[in-house]
């Protein structure tokens, strides 16, 4: 766990809500000069806290308006078999995210599909079809809301 003062938790909660904010408007939020704003976020990127700046995009607005989260399980869960499932998931037309888990099912993916056709397709072509997954489970998302717990 890296530490963090009570600055650093500051610009994390800030960037959270708008990464795109200029540094002179950053500092002005946290109170600090723009130079010294300027180094800290250089030093949260170098020690991994803030992993990288991305765009929210509406994959309704690409064609994609029908999101699930689909679990697998695999049929064992051999060095082989996790390593063959990850290399293979993340690369699979229409995967937004891919999240390994604990419990039941192995991993939740998140994908993003123009229609209900394509999500069917999506799970036996791509899913099913893999020697390693043993079951999958697929629940629709009606909605997508983000969270702030993280910059807390």
């Amino acid at each position: 766990m890296v530490r963090l003062d009570p600055v650093d938790r500051a610009i994390v909660r800030v960037l959270a809500q708008d990464g795109r904010l200029p540094n002179n408007a950053l500092a002005a939020a946290v109170g600090v000069a723009p130079s010294t704003t300027l180094a800290r976020v250089r030093s949260l990127r170098e020690r991994g806290v803030i992993r990288g700046f991305h765009a929210d995009v509406d994959p309704a607005a690409l064609g994609r308006p029908l999101q699930a989260m689909v679990a697998v399980r695999l049929r064992a869960h051999t060095r082989e078999q996790i390593r063959s499932f990850l290399q293979h998931a993340p690369g699979l037309p229409g995967v937004v995210s891919v999240f390994h888990v604990a419990g039941a099912d192995d991993y939740l993916l998140h994908v993003a599909v123009a229609s209900a056709e394509d999500l069917r397709d999506f799970v036996v072509d791509h899913l099913t079809s893999h020697p390693a997954v043993g079951h999958t489970q697929t629940s629709l998302i009606f909605g997508v809301h983000r969270g702030r717990a993280v910059a807390d």
